[in-house]
């Protein structure tokens, strides 16, 4: 009886155990990288959209100045 037992411990639950164990770490770790990969793409979108509001604030001056050199041309 305790023969069958072991025989069940050792060829049935301890390989269950061991599978458990490792989905579980591997869960874990995947959960981490996507956390940094979402925190990277926060930063990227962020620094994207600091980006291009400088640039739309640029292109703004620019207009602005090329319109006040159209103007200053006019009234010549």
């Amino acid at each position: 009886m305790y023969e069958m037992v072991d025989l069940i411990m050792q060829w049935l639950v301890a390989p269950v155990i061991v599978v458990v164990w490792h989905l579980f770490s591997k869960s874990n770790q995947h959960e981490t990288e996507i956390a940094v990969l979402k925190s990277q793409l926060e930063s990227s979108k962020i620094s994207y959209d600091r980006e291009m509001k400088e640039m739309k604030e640029t292109i703004k001056a620019i207009f602005l100045k090329l319109d006040s050199i159209e103007q200053s041309l006019r009234d010549r």
